[in-house]
């Protein structure tokens, strides 16, 4: 497929109507396509009553419920899953083996071994077809300047670090019967809440190396945890704590970062502008040099968009996309040996989770009191 390298709009489908398509996907989209940067040309859902209004009120010319015949008739660029992650990897593959790029809504996945199937539909090489994660907040402005700083050495050495996604969720949101099950969420907050958070971290901090995890469920009645907490070390030396929980009246999303000469603070909820970054020095370091620090440039908040203008960019240039291969598995594989260490009350180190482990075909591992209740299931199809 050629039209990726010149200036064609990319032929775009959105598979999934629901709500993340229509509160981030379709704006984000609409300004693109204004741009000239993409044409939406194709939605697909399993509803067709939905994908139908959802196409008509986009003025998008193509609905179906069948993205093997959308793929065929519409010869998308680019495919934009917003469906749950139980089919991402089925869907994923498909687009992938027609030729076109792929940018999945997050969990990514339910597991490394759905990750790496996906990657083996790739094309060789970096420049794609590829499926990539929407991880948005690696692509504010802020994480941006922030990043550049780090990867200098401006701030010295990162030495500490905290990351929190302390959200509330009541007993209404899970009674929609599909959250806090492995099987159509995901995961609990680890996976389906603090995933952008953790994603972020682990983008700023450079490679993990080893994980020790707990979780718990305190309040809700689900198969996954409503809290976990993890203590997190780096290939650099330094080390971390991350707080995933949906308990937490005061909803915050947070990380700082110590660093030799600064601290690095992020406080926001959802998503963050400039003005939600605070950077504040060690003693001793220049005026000049803070100020220069604090100095963000245009406010470019975290969001779809903003990814989105990243993805198309990249697939232009022929370049992997940061979110994608590699650069998307880190954040799933640490979910998942955060998993691995809570049930198993054991360190759990980068690499280590392989074909072979319980904990790569499922994120709960089949541990006792953590996997689903085959019995119960079992007893209900009866």
């Amino acid at each position: 497929m050629s039209s990726h390298r010149s200036t064609t709009p990319l032929r775009t489908a959105v598979v999934g109507t629901g709500g993340i398509a229509r509160s981030s996907h379709l704006p984000a989209l609409r300004t693109l396509a204004e741009a000239g940067e993409v044409e939406l040309v194709a939605a697909v859902d399993v509803d067709m009553d939905a994908v139908r209004a959802f196409a008509a009120g986009a003025g998008i010319p193509y609905a179906s419920t069948d993205l093997d015949a959308t793929l065929a008739e519409r010869h998308p660029d680019l495919v934009v899953l917003c469906t749950p992650p139980a089919v991402h990897r089925d869907q994923a593959v498909t687009a992938l083996k027609a030729g076109a790029w792929v940018w999945c809504e997050k969990p990514p996945c339910p597991s490394l071994a759905d990750f790496d199937a996906i990657e083996t539909a790739e094309e060789p090489g970096d420049a794609g077809p590829y499926a990539s994660i929407v991880f948005q907040h690696r692509f504010g402005s802020g994480a941006r300047q922030v990043r550049r700083l780090l990867r200098e050495g401006a701030f010295g050495r990162p030495l500490v670090a905290h990351c929190q996604t302390t959200w509330y969720r009541d007993a209404a949101y899970y009674s929609v019967p599909w959250r806090g099950r492995w099987a159509t969420e995901g995961g609990g907050p680890a996976m389906g809440h603090g995933i952008h958070q953790t994603d972020l971290l682990l983008d700023l901090m450079g490679p993990w190396s080893e994980v020790r995890g707990m979780a718990a469920r305190l309040v809700h009645d689900v198969e996954t945890e409503d809290v976990s907490t993890a203590q997190v070390r780096f290939a650099s030396g330094a080390v971390a704590t991350v707080v995933n929980s949906v308990l937490s009246p005061d909803e915050v999303s947070r990380i700082r970062i110590d660093c030799e000469r600064a601290t690095i603070e992020l406080t926001h909820l959802y998503s963050y502008r400039n003005a939600d970054w605070r950077i504040t020095p060690a003693p001793g370091v220049p005026e000049e040099t803070v100020a220069a620090w604090r100095d963000f440039g245009t406010d470019e908040p975290s969001s779809h968009l903003a990814q989105l203008h990243a993805l198309v960019a990249d697939i232009r240039a022929g370049r992997r996309h940061a979110t994608s291969g590699a650069g998307g598995r880190q954040t799933l594989e640490f979910i998942t040996a955060l998993y691995k260490s809570a049930f198993t009350d054991t360190p759990v180190r980068a690499g280590e989770i392989g074909p072979g482990d319980p904990y790569y075909t499922e994120l709960h591992g089949g541990a006792q009191g953590w996997a689903p209740d085959t019995t119960r299931t079992e007893e209900a199809s009866a």
